[in-house]
Parts: C-alpha cells; structure tokens; sequence
C-alpha cells in the first residue's frame, strides 16, 4: 500500500516538474475587437521583438465578439505558429473580460498584455522585462508622448490618471496604457469586473507587489477607428469609488457606514434643537418647521446607515471566513515552516 502511494507520489511530482518546464517565459495577451486590418502587421512586429529575446513565450490574442474577420486572421495565424494561442468570446463582453480570459489562460511566468491597434509598440517589451529584472514585481507602461486628440482623450485621461493615484495611494502617470509586466504572483486571484483592467497595478499595490513605471513609445493608430470615448471615462469614475471602498473599508465597512449615520445623527440632533427652540421661545408651530422634518429624516437615515454598516461587517466576515480569506499576505518566510497557509483574522 505505502509503495503504491509513493509511487502515486513520484507520479505527481514528475508531472509537476514537466509542466513547470513547459511553461513559456513570456505570454503576451492582447484583446482585439474589430482589427483585421493590423493584426498581420502586429504579429509580424510582435514575433521579431520577442525572437531577439531569447525567451520562450506564448501569445494569446483574445477575439472579443469581432464582428469583421479578425477571427479567420486569427485562426490563420494558429495555423502557422505553435505559439499562438487564440481564444474567441461569445460576444462582445469588453476590454476587462477580454484581459480577464488572457490572465486566466497564460501559462508563462510573466504575463505581459498589449493593445492589438498597434499603438503599442513591441519593442519596448525588452525595456519592461529589464526594468522587472531590477527586483519589480509590476511594470507599468507610460505615454509619455501620446499620440492622441488632446481634448477628447489626452485631457480627460490626465485628470482622471491624477485622481486616481491620489485616491488608491500607488503613483503611476498612466493607468490606461496596456502595456505592462506582471510576474505571475502578483496577478494570483486578481477577478476583473467592469472596467477595472486599467487598476491592476493597483490591486497589486496593495498586495505588497513592487510597482513602477517606465515611458514607452506610442503610435498613432494607423488603421481601423478606436473603440472607445469619453462614455467610458464615467465607468471608470463608478470603478474608482469601488476602488476607495474596497481599499479602505473592505474589512471594515462599519467605518464608512457609521460614520454616514453619526453625521446624519448629529443634523438630526441639531435639527431637533433648533426646532424645539423656535416653538417655545418663538412660538412658531412644528408643523410649519422643516427643521422638524429634517430632523426626523435624518434620525431615520442615520439609523439605516449603521445597521447597513452592521449588515456589511457580516457579510464581509462571512466572506473571508467561509472562504479562509487571509487578511494580510505574506512575501518571504525565514526559518519558518510552511504552516500550510493558515491565517488568524
């Protein structure tokens, strides 16, 4: 019994070891939606960037609900080269999902997303793996020169990259550009939603990763028209307040919630003061006081908003403790054993 358990044992660990082995170095992951016309010409680029490395790698373009023949060019690059890995959606899910199914399909040891507009330029993947090499667990790529209409996407990309580093606390110029470098740890149990690609540099921030940026080129689209506007700018907005609430308020969102319904208190409380005094030193009737009204609304709110707030904490107890969430995460054990991930919250 003990032999066939050891050899049961061997087994795993030898198929282990192999698929270690055959992981890439690099996977590239690109969205494309609509690019027929420059898929050719970037995979061209794209494969004589990463040929000068000297890295194993992988690319994985991911067809979001395209609607022209990007997916036959995509399938015909399948067709001639091993390494090229394409994953089609049913529909049309958007940007995020796109990256989100490239995140969970790479195998390499760094995932390295780019734009498929060929905006981005793959050259520049050399500067990020060096720039990672210096200890980074994240780098970030930085349109130092955009070539972009400056009211219509320059502007409101500057204002909101501004906001969001002094919101999230991690200082990056660019939070928009695709292109960056991730080791694979820091991207483990990253769930995309909305429009939230653009803030994994972010996530990773908080998690302990090392993040910084470099500039990189960017090019003027040559071909096909951009798939996205300002509409997407009010998305990010929404994002960015999920964002700060998961940053500072995730595992205590009594916080945030209590003190709404202190303040909303405290209006009630004053409120009810400044009522009570004009009916019995101005003689004026409650029923001709708003302030008799707003007193009793926000009494009202104010108690909604704690027991909102006491809802929250169960529900966020109830995730980390029915799914053993650590709150907090460890990089290096010395001389410590491996206590099999066991967390105390």
């Amino acid at each position: 019994m003990n032999h066939e358990i050891m050899k049961e044992y061997r087994l795993k660990t030898v198929r282990e070891v192999e698929g270690e082995a055959a992981r890439p170095e690099l996977s590239i992951f690109l969205p494309v939606f609509n690019e027929e016309a420059n898929i050719a010409p970037l995979h061209l680029k794209l494969t004589r960037s990463l040929e000068q490395l000297g890295r194993t790698y992988e690319i994985i373009y991911v067809d979001d609900g395209s609607t022209d023949k990007s997916m036959a060019k995509l399938r015909e690059l399948a067709t001639h080269d091993e390494r090229v890995r394409v994953i089609a959606l049913r529909r049309n899910y958007g940007q995020t999902a796109a990256m989100s199914a490239g995140i969970d399909h790479a195998r390499g040891h760094v995932l390295i997303p780019m734009d498929a507009d060929l905006q981005n330029d793959p050259a520049d993947i050399h500067r990020l793996l060096e720039k990672l090499d210096e200890g980074y667990d994240v780098v970030s790529g930085w349109r130092k020169d955009r070539k972009d209409k400056w009211l219509t996407r320059r502007l409101p990309s500057t204002l909101a990259n501004r906001l969001i580093s002094r919101i999230s606390g991690v200082d990056l110029h660019d939070y928009g550009c695709t292109l960056k470098a991730y080791r694979r740890d820091a991207l483990t149990d990253v769930k995309l939603y909305g429009e939230m690609h653009r803030f994994i540099p972010i996530y990773a921030g908080w998690a302990g990763a090392r993040v910084t940026e470099i500039p990189v080129t960017h090019h003027a689209r040559s071909a096909g028209v951009s798939k996205y506007g300002l509409s997407r700018t009010i998305k990010v907005v929404f994002d960015l307040i999920t964002i700060k609430f998961m940053s500072s308020y995730l595992t205590k969102p009594l916080y945030l919630f209590g003190a709404a319904g202190l303040v909303c208190l405290i209006v009630s409380l004053i409120s009810a003061l400044l009522a009570l005094y004009y009916r019995f030193f101005e003689g004026v009737h409650l029923n001709r006081m708003p302030l008799a009204t707003l007193a009793m609304i926000m009494f009202a709110m104010g108690v909604q908003f704690i027991f909102m707030g006491l809802l929250a904490e169960m529900i966020v107890r109830t995730y980390h403790e029915s799914q053993n969430k650590p709150t907090y995460l460890i990089r290096e054990r010395i001389n410590l054993e491996d206590d099999g991930g066991k967390t105390e919250l």
